[in-house]
């Protein structure tokens, strides 16, 4: 039996970064769901320059196209970013502006993010989530957002858990997991294909 990838990007500054342990407890809890997946962390702070000669000469160094190959040959992807200026970092994005634009299709992914006030958690929902869908990944339907009111809450360690438990599921093929309180995601293809049935 194949043993399972998961890759996790990393696009904290800092050390210690608080993206970086926000990426740890995701990965923590992804492999609780997936006993046996072999982690992988892209740490992008550490191919930074590389990034850049890759978007100035379009060729990347043998150690970011290391990195490229693990977040492109994984099975799922867990995609963190500290938010500057309303948005992903610039580091975070030039990394996957230099993905292939064909190597994430139909990739699960869960994206989280950290930042200094909870007002900057939007930004998960009009930065990072249409990243990925351009990029035609498949992105787990919550993500995670950290202020830093909320390490050591209750409520961020269930929502940890919650995403970790969609990405296994789409990792192992099947729908994410709705909790009692939640209705159950259904893909905006099937409503339009029920919509039109009508």
């Amino acid at each position: 039996m194949k043993t399972l990838e998961l890759a996790v990007v990393s696009a904290g500054l800092s050390t210690p970064s608080s993206t970086r342990l926000l990426a740890d407890r995701l990965t923590g809890a992804a492999r609780a769901h997936l006993p046996g997946a072999r982690v992988h962390v892209v740490e992008l702070r550490d191919v930074a320059t590389d990034i850049a000669h890759h978007l100035t000469n379009g060729f990347a160094s043998p150690k970011l196209q290391a990195e490229l190959d693990a977040v492109t040959g994984a099975d799922g992807v867990i995609a963190v970013t500290p938010i500057f200026t309303a948005s992903y970092s610039g580091l975070f994005k030039s990394f996957f502006d230099v993905v292939d634009t064909t190597a994430l299709v139909g990739k699960p992914v869960l994206i989280g993010a950290t930042g200094g006030s909870a007002r900057h958690s939007l930004a998960l929902e009009f930065a990072l989530r249409p990243l990925f869908a351009y990029l035609r990944a498949t992105v787990a339907p919550t993500a995670v957002f950290a202020a830093p009111e909320d390490w050591g809450s209750g409520d961020l360690a269930r929502r940890v858990d919650r995403a970790a438990g969609e990405l296994a599921a789409l990792v192992a093929g099947r729908p994410a997991p709705s909790t009692p309180d939640e209705p159950a995601v259904v893909p905006f293809e099937e409503q339009l294909a029920a919509l039109r049935e009508r």
